[in-house]
């Protein structure tokens, strides 16, 4: 259309708003983002349980290197793999069903429509593999001649403190794989790998989630460097400290130095789009503050980088240790721990909202730590004003690591003051402390129904809240939580006497909804204003969940 009205003598039309739509077109395709895909590990290995299955195999009898031996031979493979979709149980048709799809769409719209195959509870090589074998079924991915052709792109995802600490072993047996690397190298040779912020943070505490985190980047990156494999890290933050959240261009210089290499990825908290990118302005100014936070720690592609000091890296594995021991020793060995979390937060409520991409729970009848989800776990805990994840542990790691040692307490204070990782640490937790409010976490603590164990597990948490407040502020150098951010600590501070009375109507609203008769064809008239209350308080702390 512009060549022909050019070729017609109307170049002045032609340079007008056809020529921005032929620009928007060039830079965005005519999906305008990709879609990333995700499903979870347990899924595939199902799927391809059954699809094996059909051919007599027994492919959950295999031991791990079997089952990667057995997948990159049924990857490499040029005859024909064919079974009955028909004879699948209903979710493994599903599930091959959006590889079909992913296949379908590319050869509609383009091959840059999806970005990549996300892989929740990545625990082993083969749960790679398996995502790979159904592409290869579906003709994205296997042998063209006698090259390779790959048209979709993993990104397995290790969430839990375990997976962490094992990523390298996972990674390494990974790209090993002949097959695999032959795929890797036909989709462009990057290896995206996400990390998990919330479930690791639920898992052990935000001080051994970050901690593990940082070690595991640099991990990975040193693995890909070796294996001449480029690497693109996919941080899975969350709105809240206790999953990764904190300003952007702060996260993004506490990155380990060497691991940020022009480019980075993170996802945004639905519920924090609204505040950060709704207006034009403020739009404007995060996204700067991501650029140039990506620019100060891109420093490495053009000189050498100062490495981490040894010493504060050994300091921060022993706090690490400490705080993971006192936050599971609460959440994980005390008796009656998840009866007070269900009791004394509204979780059970939040999961008759009707936001979230996923359920409060991975088993519905499952009211365990490791069933409950990430989002409703700080949700709940945030609107209790107890903000228990983002803090707990922290304020016993640094007093017994410390003791009386004058030399210790300096050492800390200047790894605050000349480490960008630690001191950002210490400042996200310094705006929960601030968001917490142990009084109003008191009169939560009076809906559980055992008052011993409620005594018992709410004196912890004052105990520790204490501590914490008075260990980091020494850290810090600081006489007040949130001295270096005091724009920040004023806006939070005008909250509170709205924050406050919300807070008391939701603890009235929750005692009447619960005990009010509820059914199937009858509803609690109190379920409605307690919803709403969920919504206000959600909307003036903002990064909540």
């Amino acid at each position: 259309m512009r060549d022909s009205l050019i070729g017609h003598g109307d170049a002045r039309i032609a340079d007008r708003e056809l020529k921005d739509l032929v620009r928007l077109v060039e830079t965005f395709g005519f999906h305008l983002v990709h879609l990333d895909v995700r499903q979870e590990s347990t899924v595939h290995t199902a799927t391809v349980q059954e699809i094996l299955g059909q051919w007599g195999e027994d492919y959950a009898g295999l031991n791990e290197d079997a089952r990667c031996a057995r997948l990159a031979s049924l990857i490499d493979t040029a005859a024909p793999l064919g079974f009955h979709l028909a004879r699948l149980t209903p979710r493994a048709r599903e599930t091959v069903a959006v590889f079909q799809l992913i296949a379908r769409l590319q050869q509609e719209i383009g091959h840059d429509t999806f970005g990549a195959y996300v892989i929740s509870m990545t625990h082993h090589a083969s749960h790679v593999l398996e995502v790979m074998f159904l592409a290869r079924l579906a003709g994205l991915a296997g042998r063209d001649g006698d090259g390779w052709r790959s048209a979709i792109r993993t990104s397995p995802l290790f969430e839990t403190i375990d997976d962490l600490e094992r990523i390298e072993a996972v990674l390494a047996r990974l790209l090993d794989e002949p097959t695999y690397l032959a795929l890797l190298k036909a989709s462009g040779n990057v290896q995206e790998v996400m990390l998990g912020y919330s479930d690791s943070a639920k898992d052990g505490g935000v001080l051994a989630s970050s901690w593990n985190l940082y070690k595991a980047q640099k991990h990975v990156i040193a693995l890909a460097q070796a294996r001449g494999v480029g690497c693109r890290l996919f941080h899975g933050r969350g709105g809240t400290v206790g999953r990764g959240g904190g300003p952007t261009h702060d996260a993004i210089l506490a990155q380990p130095p060497g691991t940020v290499h022009g480019e980075i990825k993170f996802t945004e908290q639905g519920e924090v789009l609204y505040y950060k990118y709704s207006n034009a302005e403020t739009a404007a100014y995060e996204l700067s503050m991501g650029a140039t936070g990506l620019m100060k720690a891109s420093l490495g592609l053009i000189r050498p980088v100062a490495p981490d000091n040894a010493e504060h890296c050994e300091v921060l594995e022993e706090l690490s240790q400490r705080a993971e021991t006192a936050y599971r020793e609460l959440t994980d060995d005390t008796p009656g721990f998840m009866d007070y979390f269900y009791e004394a937060t509204p979780v059970n409520e939040i999961a008759l909202l009707n936001i979230g991409s996923r359920p409060t729970h991975r088993a519905k009848t499952d009211r365990s730590k490791q069933s409950v989800r990430a989002i409703p776990w700080v949700f709940g805990w945030a609107q209790s004003r107890h903000t228990l994840p983002a803090w707990y542990g922290i304020g016993t790691a640094l007093q017994s690591w410390r003791g009386d040692d004058p030399q210790r307490f300096a050492l800390l204070r200047s790894m605050c003051r000349d480490w960008p990782f630690f001191r950002s640490l210490l400042s996200n937790v310094q705006m929960t402390l601030f968001k917490a409010d142990m009084d109003i976490a008191r009169e939560y603590a009076a809906l559980c129904s055992d008052a011993a164990t409620r005594d018992q597990i709410f004196g912890a948490i004052h105990t520790e809240f204490d501590r914490t407040v008075r260990e980091v502020l020494g850290a810090a150098s600081s006489a007040r939580l949130m001295d270096e951010t005091p724009e920040l600590a004023l806006s939070l501070a005008r909250r509170n006497p709205y924050l406050d009375p919300l807070n008391h109507i939701q603890i009235a609203m929750l005692k009447r909804h619960r005990a009010a008769p509820s059914s199937e064809d009858v509803t609690s008239p109190w379920l409605d204003p307690l919803l709403r209350t969920i919504n206000a308080i959600a909307a003036g702390m903002r990064n909540t969940g």
